[in-house]
């Protein structure tokens, strides 16, 4: 009898036992797929941050819609600037507050500085400095606003407002708006700014509204930048850039109001985006390789430049662009390269092509005479062009189709037009003849107006080549 009774009961006590091993079995073979999975991401990540873009694979179709980036990655830390101290008031220095979230992030992985929306951030010039740990964001949601009135800057950091330094793997996002207010620097007349430049009102220097300096991986995404006092975006001594679906704008009288600017900056690509200013849309400087500039709106500016290259005789080394699918409307100057007289170096492997003008005072450009004041120095030595291609440029000028003018000594060759369709606006001011002086190549139909079939061919390029080689010391 007391047999019977003890079986139930170690039955029951083996089939606990049972139950106990094979949770703890499964709960280790859960924790082992993890490690795996986690271990498979990061190795991806890491695998992804050593890819350099190549300007020879860019495709000229237009990429697929970008995902929103308007809500957080869960288990992401946010630093939420209001949570340091900032009012988002539009009145009260937050600077303070700025700068506190972004060391505070700067620590953390994967970290993102966040300035919410429906707020006014007034920062004072500020420089946001790593190394940071990776995949750093900064979310901004909120307009961030500059100092309305030159006096009230410092003249020690007149260069730019918010610098962003030595940082990597990196990405400004959100939808707000980045305001540098420059009004008060650019809307004077010329009189104004003389007489109150001498009582210290004005400065000399006007800062850029966003500058990288010797950041790698980063890209800027879907805010606005308006009225910068100079240069809206800038890239200097940086690498692996993205700019993707941006808007810039400032009115066409803005001086010097250059929309995205790169200086000695490589492996670039600047998409999708809607670009108006008062200067050059996009300016590609000295030291820059591997731009590619696609899909963009631009218009008012000076269109899509090249330089200016080669000043006070200077080296002057770009190569490897290719500027492709951009509209350009009611602009000084479509696509262009604009050297100075007396420069070194050389502009190589350039390829502009599929641009839509309207309206625009001159389309096409190479200007080995520029000079942005009344009288230049003539020089011998000039900055070696060739390896350009222009293609598929068509519709309205309003001044000269076509203007080739380079160097006396240092001819452009390798020229190339094919298939360029340009007529007269009704909007046209004292038409020009097409120029040609000096340029070697070879030209494609259909050429409209026929008289841009003016590039020459044959004998001095071997004479070309010697020059080249002189000049050439990038």
């Amino acid at each position: 009898m007391k047999k019977s009774k003890s079986f139930p009961i170690l039955l029951v006590l083996v089939l606990l036992i049972v139950m106990y091993v094979s949770v703890v079995n499964a709960r280790k073979s859960y924790e082992r797929k993890n490690r795996a999975q986690s271990h498979h991401q990061q190795k991806g990540r890491s695998k992804g941050r050593k890819y350099a873009p190549d300007p020879d694979h860019f495709s000229s179709s237009a990429p697929a819609p970008a995902p929103s980036y308007g809500s957080y990655e869960p288990h992401k830390p946010i630093f939420d600037i209001l949570s340091f101290g900032a009012k988002g008031d539009g009145v009260s220095d937050d600077s303070k507050a700025f700068l506190a979230a972004w060391k505070a992030a700067c620590k953390a992985p994967g970290a993102t500085v966040k300035l919410p929306s429906e707020l006014k951030f007034l920062i004072k010039p500020i420089t946001l400095q790593g190394p940071c740990m990776p995949h750093l964001t900064l979310q901004i949601d909120g307009t961030v606003i500059a100092l309305p009135s030159p006096s009230a800057w410092s003249k020690s950091n007149l260069l730019q407002w918010i610098n962003f330094k030595l940082l990597h793997d990196f990405t400004i996002q959100g939808t707000g708006t980045v305001d540098g207010q420059g009004s008060g620097w650019w809307d004077l007349s010329q009189t104004q700014y003389c007489t109150q430049k001498r009582s210290k009102h004005v400065p000399d220097i006007k800062p850029t509204a966003l500058r990288f300096y010797a950041s790698y991986n980063v890209t800027v995404r879907d805010i606005r930048i308006i009225n910068s006092p100079l240069c809206h975006l800038k890239f200097d001594n940086s690498g692996l850039v993205k700019v993707n679906n941006i808007t810039i704008s400032s009115p066409e009288n803005s001086p010097n109001t250059d929309g995205i600017h790169l200086q000695n900056t490589q492996d670039v690509e600047i998409q999708h985006s809607n670009i108006g200013c008062g200067d050059d849309c996009v300016s590609i400087q000295t030291g820059c390789s591997n731009i590619h500039v696609h899909h963009i709106t631009c218009g008012p500016g000076h269109g899509i430049s090249l330089g200016s290259l080669g000043k006070d005789k200077s080296l002057a080394c770009v190569s490897n662009v290719i500027v492709e699918n951009i509209n350009i409307e009611n602009a000084l100057s479509g696509v262009r390269i604009k050297t100075w007289q007396g420069g070194l170096g050389s502009v190589r492997n350039v390829s502009f092509s599929s641009i839509q003008v309207s309206n625009v005072q001159t389309p096409i450009i190479i200007d080995q005479y520029y000079c942005d004041k009344k009288a230049c120095k003539n020089h011998t030595q000039a900055v070696a062009i060739s390896q350009v291609k222009y293609s598929q440029i068509t519709g309205t000028y309003s001044v000269q189709p076509v203007h080739l003018a380079c160097s006396d000594s240092v001819p452009c060759t390798d020229v190339n037009l094919v298939d360029i369709q340009l007529v007269r606006s009704l909007k046209s001011q004292g038409f020009r003849q097409p120029l040609c002086w000096n340029s070697y190549g070879e030209s494609q139909a259909p050429l409209v107006p026929s008289s841009i079939n003016c590039l020459q061919r044959g004998s001095l390029f071997k004479r070309t080549a010697r020059s080249h080689e002189q000049y050439n010391t990038c």
